[in-house]
């Protein structure tokens, strides 16, 4: 099935219009596409806002219309390249009957699932109607992006992969160390690999459905694949992401997706290689010259400002972007953060940033 997947995306359209989408099918354009990841968010007033009226923030991620807005919001304040769907990781556990919520201050908390017995316990039967409103969000973007005027805005779905969201399902809470499904990684894998199938099962409906509903391009984060070794990270972190890959290109062979393994150091060249994702997210540990001799040549890339220099601003922004830019720009490329914005970022330095990015010419 590989071989015949690969000889599919070997046709990989270079007719797609919209600057985004051109970079990521390989063909460099004159101006430098730009999304920033958590773009819409709590760095906006408009999102804070909104946020007050709407309560909860799932409340939010589940309201189509709502959802649909705060995604539109930093589109029509600085014009990026790309929308991203507002949503969260955790949406697909939650799908799959695991109780989910989100404490102010603390962030998300689960009911922890740490064996067999309590994963045949889930009751996923409902996962389709649980998403059904983020695929309306997602319709509804991509009717206000053309209704708005932003013809070469290009929307972007977006998962969790299944090492990271494991992670949550199985801690209960975000942590440093990871300690439960790291240990149930190496003390329990039949468990664990079990849970992993479910999640690469679920998440590839999940991301076709977006497709379907009329994103563009996907993304996949992986934001703690930084938390394994090696061997580890080719069992959990390549190998499902590979295969999310091969069915999600099966039904939608010309969506490009994006994969974003933070902090996998080494790894990272072996995730390019066997993974099969389109383009490559680069966190902000990875020197772009480095990433423009040994990555760029063989797949475009995304990022990788850190997000606590935008914060900062003035001169040493300025000098961070040049050199991502001048690192970078002279392939296909997509210039991103290397991890989400910070909910402090001034709005000042965002528009500084902007104001590069679209004079910037190649």
């Amino acid at each position: 099935m590989r071989r015949e997947i690969e000889l599919i995306r070997t046709g990989k359209e270079k007719r797609m219009g919209k600057t985004f989408l051109k970079n990521l099918s390989g063909e460099k354009t004159e101006n430098v596409p730009f999304w920033f990841m958590r773009q819409a968010g709590r760095y906006l007033p408009e999102y804070r806002e909104l946020r007050a009226d709407k309560g909860g923030f799932l409340d939010m991620v589940y309201d189509p219309v709502a959802a649909c807005e705060v995604t539109m919001q930093p589109i029509r304040r600085f014009g990026m390249s790309a929308a991203i769907l507002f949503s969260d990781i955790l949406v697909v556990p939650h799908a799959l009957g695991q109780d989910l919520k989100f404490v102010a201050g603390e962030g998300p908390k689960l009911k922890p699932i740490r064996n067999e017995a309590e994963l045949a316990a889930l009751d996923d039967s409902k996962f389709d109607d649980v998403l059904s409103p983020i695929y309306g969000t997602v319709s509804n973007v991509r009717a206000g992006l053309k209704s708005e005027g932003f013809d070469d805005t290009a929307l972007i779905g977006f998962a969790g992969s299944p090492w990271t969201v494991a992670c949550y399902m199985v801690e209960g809470q975000g942590s440093k160390e990871w300690k439960e499904p790291k240990t149930a990684a190496y003390g329990d894998p039949t468990f664990f690999g079990k849970l992993i199938d479910i999640l690469v099962e679920r998440t590839a409906q999940y991301l076709i459905a977006q497709v379907d509903a009329g994103a563009e391009a996907l993304q996949l984060f992986d934001s703690w694949s930084g938390a394994l070794d090696s061997e580890q990270f080719h069992k959990w972190v390549i190998e499902p992401t590979r295969r999310i890959v091969d069915l999600i290109h099966v039904k939608h062979p010309n969506v490009p997706i994006i994969g974003f393994a933070r902090m996998a150091g080494n790894n990272i060249t072996h995730y390019l290689e066997q993974s099969g994702v389109d383009a490559l997210g680069l966190d902000t540990q990875i020197d772009t010259a480095w990433a423009a001799r040994t990555l760029q040549t063989k797949l475009p890339v995304q990022g990788n400002l850190d997000p606590f220099c935008l914060f900062a601003g003035g001169d040493a922004l300025n000098h961070a972007t040049y050199k991502i830019l001048d690192d970078l720009g002279g392939a296909p490329f997509i210039f991103n953060l290397g991890h989400g914005i910070n909910k402090d970022t001034p709005i000042a330095h965002v528009e500084q940033l902007v104001k590069i990015l679209k004079d910037y010419k190649r």
